[in-house]
């Protein structure tokens, strides 16, 4: 049985054009290292889908599972003077998903959205699908697109 969450993250997709596969591991895709020894790909192809707080207001932030985000870009990128990772409770309240499984897509409410540009390198990335054991895999344009994200210079060197 398909969780309500990742009908929810297909929905999203399918809104914008996107129809997307959604697999599920029953061994799970917690973290980007998870996701690509399931899937038999690299990390850097894997989207981590995070959530950070600026200036307090919740943004999401797409970035590669090889990279960390370089928080003074990410404040350039958003205008804001204060940027902190959002806690567990905060991207539950923004995005309606549990850490582990926050996709791209089908948050609780729009989110403004940054995509790194690293990402657009790949052929094919793979994002989580709503839960901890499902992913979905979309061209970088696609997500972009479906995401609505701005595509910026975010990779910590």
């Amino acid at each position: 049985m398909i969780p309500l969450r990742v009908d929810r993250v297909r929905a999203a997709l399918q809104a914008v054009g996107v129809a997307a596969e959604i697999a599920e591991f029953p061994a799970g895709t917690r973290t980007a290292e998870d996701a690509a020894r399931a899937l038999g790909t690299t990390v850097a192809q894997i989207v981590k889908s995070l959530i950070f707080l600026a200036d307090g207001r919740a943004i999401l932030v797409l970035v590669s599972g090889s990279n960390r985000v370089d928080l003074g870009k990410l404040a350039a990128a958003t205008g804001a003077r204060t940027i902190v990772k959002a806690d567990a409770d905060a991207v539950r309240s923004a995005t309606g998903f549990a850490i582990g499984g926050v996709p791209p897509v089908g948050h609780r409410r729009a989110l403004p959205a940054f995509l790194d540009r690293d990402l657009l390198q790949y052929d094919l990335v793979y994002a989580a699908a709503g839960t901890p054991r499902a992913v979905f895999s979309i061209t970088p344009e696609a997500l972009l697109r479906a995401s609505g994200a701005q595509a910026v210079d975010l990779r910590e060197e």
